[in-house]
């Protein structure tokens, strides 16, 4: 066969050099033997490969093989090839078109029309960073057209109002209208802007917490706009991933939840099914009280569940105590005795919280507040709802702790923070902010110059002329025997006090910015316990330090304190709860979100600087030295009259500097153990 192959080869040489030949007659013979051999074609002299079976195969086994490879090999399917040379050209198409608009996003990005597409300069940074990283190739468009990717985008920022945001803060740019690379890279950078301001919203708030007050403060860490588009661009589902940019929650989710459930119309159903009804109607008449006998303590004893026989007419101590306990919770004056009041309230006639004019905005302004928190409360974490006046310790994510506080006063609000409480002081000495004592104590001097004296205050002023009053520890201190301290700029913390009767009322918003705790000392026994076991302290071995001298007690682990606003909850049974606004935070959000302001509400403001702390000072010589004033009745009851039930005001204010003695000598207490002492 090889001989066969070089005869035709050699046969087809000299067919040419004929052709050659009689195609230039003229000069044929004029050509040298070199010229006739350079212009005669030169057989390709390689080895040839030894033949194989196809070679040698009988024509008839070929013509067999074939149809049959075609008809039983799934894998080779023959009939595709065409279909990708057809394509062939549109893919082309489609990367040219990919590549123009990512020529033009080089363009867009850092140019003049930037700034306009991409209002904030942190969002433009993050952008640029995103893009120029990936070469500039566009993260929303593909093939000329949107991607599955921004569809998904856009479906899922068109329903954002489920979780209390509003979707036209997100627009999409009409990509179908984009029919150029100059106006598809325009409508990328657009929608990416959008992504951008719905993912850092949903995470820090539309509102900026500066322009509610200047009695609240966060810290706020907004996402980083290059890892947002990064996520996203890396994300399968894309709708999962923009929904964790809100707070994680179980209580923003359950006011989520109610959300729904009001904007569908059946929440007011649902509640008004699940509302508890009056199980005995008691009647009117005459005021009763212990030892006296009417058919209506019958009725009372059922509507209490009072212990023992329930057909009794005898008003006794133990119907005097259910009476009395029932009064506390309702707000009402705890005597024992059954008046109007009393039977109305038990009559489901007293409503305690009105419900608010548009429940919907107060629970939109709630989960707003929700997104200033942190994303980490803390494990264990304390939970202050001022108006809800409770205070409940959370450990493993769950409520492990409540109690009653007492906060501040409309005019004197308790602020909204985060801050770690690192120490516990027994025996704690007041040192009276400036604020009281220049707007309190000064003038109370100046009326009566042995005012001090009645008041039990120490008052001395240093060189400068700075004025110091405190109060020694004791149990007429105005925190109590207790106080729990987490530093933070507001200068306020958690304490004991000795005027527990207004704990009896619903609402008790009376002190000067500090939360009073109805049972501290069990509060203290529930926090150790957490972080400090092995001190074994409970509430009688903290009373057992009770003494002249402060204590301080540093906790081995630090606890979160959250100061919230929750006029909007969701209860342990799953009940939606509203609770007055008693610093008028939720209508001032109302009005932000509704108004003008709006448009740059998540830009911070600045305030004027808080002075409440700064020292006071008087002419020098104006108090020397150093006097104790002791004895007498309460200040509060010399600043409001000692026949007001005085609404017991406690102050606002913090250590200043160190606690004394925290850093100071170490003294072993009874218990053995090491506490910083005075």
């Amino acid at each position: 066969m090889k001989i066969q192959k070089i005869e035709c080869l050699l046969a087809s040489s000299a067919l040419g050099l004929t052709l050659l030949l009689a195609s230039h007659p003229a000069h044929a013979e004029d050509m040298t033997p070199a010229q006739i051999q350079a212009a005669v074609p030169v057989p390709d002299t390689s080895l040839i490969p030894p033949p194989t079976a196809k070679d040698v195969a009988a024509p008839e086994t070929t013509a067999t093989v074939q149809p049959a490879d075609k008809s039983k090999d799934a894998d080779a399917k023959p009939a595709a090839k065409p279909a990708k040379a057809a394509s062939a050209e549109p893919a082309a198409s489609a990367t040219a078109s990919d590549s123009a608009v990512a020529d033009q996003l080089r363009q867009v990005i850092g140019g003049k029309q930037f700034d306009r597409m991409v209002p904030r300069k942190a969002d433009r940074e993050g952008v640029e960073q995103f893009y120029k990283g990936r070469d500039y190739a566009p993260l929303w468009v593909a093939n000329g057209k949107l991607d599955d990717r921004a569809k998904a985008a856009i479906a899922y920022l068109k329903q954002v109002d489920i979780d209390g945001l509003d979707p036209n803060d997100y627009p999409a740019p009409d990509f179908a209208a984009a029919t150029t690379p100059e106006a598809l890279a325009e409508a990328e950078i657009r929608f990416s802007n959008s992504v951008l301001t719905y993912a850092r919203q949903a995470q820090i708030g539309r509102i900026h917490f500066s322009r509610v007050g200047a009695d609240i403060q966060f810290d706020l860490i907004a996402p980083e706009p290059a890892k947002v588009l990064a996520k996203l661009a890396d994300a399968s589902d894309v709708g999962a991933a923009l929904d964790g940019y809100n707070p994680p929650q179980p209580e923003f989710k359950a006011l989520k939840e109610k959300l729904a459930e009001l904007r569908a119309g059946t929440l007011a159903a649902k509640q008004d099914e699940e509302k508890p009804k009056p199980v005995v109607h008691i009647a009117d008449g005459k005021t009763l009280h212990e030892g006296m006998k009417d058919p209506r303590v019958v009725a009372l004893r059922k509507r209490l569940d009072v212990a023992g026989d329930k057909n009794s007419t005898a008003y006794d101590v133990a119907v005097r105590d259910a009476v009395k306990a029932f009064q506390t919770g309702a707000d009402l004056d705890a005597d024992g005795n059954l008046g109007p009041n009393t039977v109305g309230a038990l009559n489901g006639e007293k409503q305690t919280h009105r419900p608010p004019a548009d429940p919907v905005d107060t629970i939109i302004v709630n989960m707003e507040r929700w997104r200033w928190l942190p994303r980490d409360l803390g494990n264990p974490h304390v939970i202050v709802n001022v108006p809800d006046y409770t205070l409940t310790l959370y450990n493993d994510g769950k409520p492990y702790w409540k109690t009653k506080i007492v906060a501040g006063q409309p005019a004197k609000a308790t602020p909204m923070t985060s801050a770690e409480m690192k120490f516990i002081t027994v025996n704690p000495t007041w040192n009276v902010p400036p604020s009281i004592i220049e707007n309190e104590y000064l003038p109370a001097l100046q009326q009566d110059p042995d005012a001090l004296d009645r008041i039990g205050l120490k008052i001395d002023q240093d060189a400068d002329g700075t004025v110091h009053i405190w109060q020694p520890p004791g149990a007429g201190n105005a925190l109590g025997r207790i106080r729990f301290n987490f530093p933070n700029k507001f200068l306020v913390y958690q304490h004991d006090t000795p005027d527990k009767y207004l704990f009896a009322r619903e609402k008790r918003a009376y002190s000067h910015g500090c939360m009073r705790v109805q049972d501290p000392l069990l509060y203290g026994e529930k926090l150790l316990g957490l972080v400090d076991p092995e001190g074994r302290y409970t509430a009688a071995k903290l009373q057992s330090m009770f003494g002249p001298d402060e204590i301080n007690i540093n906790l081995p682990k630090p606890i979160w304190v959250h100061l919230t606003y929750q006029t909007a909850f969701v209860d342990e049974d799953g009940k939606l709860q509203f609770r007055d606004d008693v610093y008028g935070r939720d209508a001032k959000m109302i009005a932000i979100l509704k108004g003008p302001e709006r448009k740059v509400a998540d830009i911070a403001i600045e305030r004027r600087a808080d002075t409440s702390s700064k020292p006071v000072k008087m002419p020098v010589g104006t108090y020397g030295g150093s006097r104790y004033y002791g004895g007498g009745p309460s200040f509060f009851g010399f600043l409001f009259g000692a026949s007001q039930p005085a609404e017991p005001a406690r102050p606002r204010g913090w250590v200043y500097g160190a606690p004394r003695g925290y850093y100071g000598p170490r003294a072993a207490n009874n218990n053995g153990r090491y506490y910083p002492t005075r």
